[in-house]
């Protein structure tokens, strides 16, 4: 596995390195020992998978809160997706920028999404699944979320009119705060 910096501090693209021959390929996708000496998270305690029906569908952008912030590591297993994550740590130098990476099955790419980071993807396939490890459980009273087309933000989608919950469509306006402050977080409850 090679580990990747993006733009966005401690925030990863981790290519898998297949081997090939002529039966197939073989690839370590996760190594504890590797993501330690990153410095990395290394316990997940939870897989996900989101199955999208449809071109076009929105999911995000989702985190969820301390004592549950959660490390996650996205790839995507069938289709298409535009994949995006989102700092929202204020003491950070990259507090509410964002980066996008493609993902697909074939690509050998996934994404290293920390703790203190929104994200959500659209998909650019019809029948497209994704795959997430995540460092901690599901606690619903934690999960948050911030508006995908928020002008704090200013992400750039491939699909202009995506296919969204009500819930994700209808949130309310970040509230940009400075690195001893809070913000105000949206409760997906």
């Amino acid at each position: 596995m090679r580990f990747v910096p993006t733009e966005l501090d401690g925030a990863y693209i981790i290519e898998v390195e297949p081997i090939t021959d002529e039966r197939g390929s073989f690839a370590r996708i996760f190594c504890e020992k590797e993501f330690a000496e990153k410095g990395l998270q290394g316990r997940f305690v939870q897989c996900n998978v989101a199955w999208n029906k449809a071109k076009g569908t929105l999911r995000g952008m989702h985190y969820q809160v301390a004592p549950h912030a959660e490390v996650k590591i996205v790839r995507c297993t069938r289709g298409v997706i535009h994949d995006v994550i989102v700092d929202l740590r204020p003491a950070s130098s990259t507090y509410c920028k964002w980066t996008a990476v493609e993902l697909d099955p074939w690509c050998n790419r996934m994404v290293y999404v920390p703790d203190g980071f929104a994200h959500g993807y659209q998909t650019l396939a019809p029948d497209t699944e994704v795959f997430y490890w995540m460092s901690a459980f599901y606690v619903p009273s934690a999960q948050r979320a911030v508006r995908w087309n928020d002008p704090v933000f200013g992400i750039k989608w491939p699909i202009s009119d995506p296919k969204l919950s009500n819930r994700d469509r209808s949130l309310p306006d970040f509230e940009v705060r400075g690195p001893k402050g809070t913000r105000k977080d949206t409760y997906l409850g």
